[in-house]
């Protein structure tokens, strides 16, 4: 970012009085310009046992099966955020019980937030960034051809706590040495 959002000048990189990172200041009216992590919201839907996955029609990962997510929006919740993008991808209306999985990702500075849910009336289609939706059972899990580690990942915790029908909520960190499953 070399103009500030604010008035227009230039910036400059430095560390701001009482902060302890290089930050853009402007140069001319000061605003400090932050770079924060984005939130990605999104859903386990679920009708009558199996998972509703989404066929990607956007880069990156074009073509791969993903859970319905994306971007959280200013002056939304994060269950509103999960519930629209499973509307928006999925076209299906969720009924969400729990936040379940979450994922920090450091390096590529986004954090995940998944809710458990149902689909309303087991209805579902395929939104403006999906070449198809299809409800998965377990055996039929498309493994080789998911679009995240965070998938994966919830994927596995999902049917892992499903034998014992105890979903507790899953904290980890993925992409980092911390991550021992890639």
């Amino acid at each position: 970012m070399s103009f500030c959002t604010a008035c227009g000048h230039t910036t400059i990189e430095k560390i701001p009085l009482g902060d302890h990172q290089v930050r853009k200041v402007c140069t001319h009216c000061g605003t400090i310009h932050y770079v924060n992590p984005k939130v990605i919201c999104g859903a386990l839907a679920l009708w009558e046992g199996k998972v509703l996955l989404c066929r990607r029609a956007i880069e990156p990962r074009y073509g791969l099966w993903t859970l319905p997510a994306g971007y959280m929006e200013l002056f939304e919740t994060m269950e509103q955020g999960a519930a629209r993008e499973t509307r928006e991808e999925s076209e299906a209306e969720i009924e969400i019980e729990q936040l379940y999985c979450m994922y920090n990702i450091p390096r590529i500075g986004q954090i995940y937030v998944l809710f458990k849910g149902n689909i309303k009336d087991g209805q579902f289609g395929a939104g403006e960034e999906t070449i198809e939706s299809r409800l998965f059972a377990e055996e039929d899990i498309p493994w080789n051809e998911l679009a995240f580690p965070s998938v994966e990942r919830t994927l596995r915790h999902y049917f892992a706590d499903r034998k014992n029908n105890q979903f507790q909520l899953h904290l980890e960190t993925l992409g980092s040495r911390l991550d021992h499953t890639g």
